[in-house]
């Protein structure tokens, strides 16, 4: 499943509880060749980046860093498969791991916002 990501934005509609994305959460993508990169914010979240890969069957991994509303840097990585929705919207199916503080692991929807 070849999908291009860049201008497409995202927001979270499920996470597990040791996530800080939330229904708040906005995230910008940008794509060029295989290389990933988004911007996001809202909610528990200040300001984040994502940076990562898109391999050729759509999937994502990458990894991501952001500042939490208590100026906390939060780390992490994340394996991400595509679903391509009835009306063409895209929906992320996510695999996260903090790289810092407790170092939990969690799983978490993301859907394009059009």
């Amino acid at each position: 499943m070849k999908i291009n990501y860049n201008n497409r934005k995202f927001t979270s509609v499920s996470n597990s509880g040791s996530g800080e994305v939330s229904g708040e959460t906005t995230f910008y993508y940008s794509q060029t060749d295989n290389v990933l990169w988004a911007t996001y914010s809202g909610g528990a979240i200040k300001f984040g980046t994502l940076t990562g890969l898109v391999h050729s069957d759509g999937s994502l991994d990458f990894r991501y860093s952001h500042v939490n509303t208590e100026d906390i840097i939060m780390t992490g990585r994340c394996l991400s498969t595509p679903e391509v929705l009835p009306d063409g919207r895209i929906r992320l199916h996510e695999k996260w791991q903090w790289t810092s503080g407790d170092m939990s692991a969690g799983e978490s929807i993301v859907e394009e916002i059009q």
